[in-house]
């Protein structure tokens, strides 16, 4: 099967996505793949790039807008060409935070309440500092803690929201809620070993602390029965409820022993210090397993949605 690996795209997550794009080709079993890397530098590549290539199959590479957000899924299928993850509107509605948590909290699972912000004209301190110190301040769209800011005051209010505009045009302000990070990696519907995290050097699970050699402890948790059942059970709805596919991952914080769900990625980093290789390797799979079994699920899920012609 002729492959296209495509990856870098012209997200925030950029670098990010070359490094998972990366690991994916030297992973990749070779007696059963022709790999093809498609490096995607603006919008106007992704379609000539893939004619040219001439590729049976997209393993997606990339992170964040135009490319985790239902865009290129889209293109890919008006092209015929069928590609891992979930589909358009679950790639969409999992993008955007706001959207997702609206359904999420409508369907009775926890996630941290707070504002959105759709430009600088809904500045507002007085309403932050009812939500109450300290907050965490993010872009509604990207992912990979990229301009996420833990704000203490008023007076580191005003940069960070500048600075989470500067990434997208919708902004979230959620109190900071001080608990246990948790990663749920999910495959075909399946838990895999759930990963604690915690940072070495900041309160939070930021951007260094992900991709920083050392700069964080990431394990799988043990977590007693009842809390493990709430856990996974928060994850799963939300993979459900958003039509997720094949796999995903959803970011947790447990609070007082209630499970928070912070966000949904359809697309998760997988660079050799990523979550999700982790957390399979926990399972028991090796890299190249877990990308012989999202192609497998993906054709198949693709041919569920397009009928035999995939």
């Amino acid at each position: 099967m002729k492959i296209g690996v495509m990856m870098g795209g012209i997200s925030s997550e950029r670098e990010v996505s070359l490094r998972t794009g990366q690991e994916m080709i030297t992973h990749l079993d070779r007696s059963r793949y022709e790999v093809i890397p498609i490096l995607i530098e603006q919008r106007a590549d992704l379609i000539t790039q893939v004619q040219q290539a001439g590729i049976d199959f997209a393993l997606l590479a990339l992170h964040g807008q135009y490319g985790e957000d239902g865009t290129v899924q889209g293109a890919l299928e008006t092209l015929g060409i069928p590609y891992t993850g979930s589909g358009v509107l679950a790639s969409s509605l999992s993008m955007n935070k706001q959207l997702s948590k609206i359904l999420l909290k409508a369907a009775g699972v926890h996630t941290p309440a707070g504002l959105c912000w759709q430009g600088m004209d809904d500045y507002d301190p007085q309403t932050v500092e009812q939500l109450g110190y300290p907050i965490i301040v993010k872009p509604n769209t990207g992912g990979s803690s990229i301009g996420v800011q833990l704000v203490q005051n008023e007076k580191e209010l005003l940069p960070a929201v500048q600075e989470a505009f500067g990434l997208g045009q919708a902004i979230l302000i959620e109190p900071y809620m001080k608990g246990t990070e948790l990663t749920c990696p999910i495959v075909d519907g399946e838990v895999l070993p759930i990963i604690g995290i915690r940072s070495a050097h900041s309160e939070w699970f930021d951007y260094k602390a992900k991709y920083e050699v050392g700069g964080a402890e990431e394990k799988v948790i043990q977590l007693p029965p009842v809390t493990l059942q709430r856990v996974r059970e928060a994850a799963l709805t939300s993979y459900r409820l958003l039509q997720c596919k094949v796999y995903a991952r959803v970011d947790i914080i447990l609070y007082q022993d209630t499970p928070y769900v912070l966000e949904v990625n359809t697309l998760p980093g997988m660079t050799a210090g990523s979550l999700f290789p982790k957390s399979a390797a926990a399972a028991g799979m090796t890299y190249t397993q877990l990308l012989d079994r999202i192609i497998a699920s993906s054709l198949h899920e693709r041919t569920q949605e397009w009928g035999t012609g995939v």
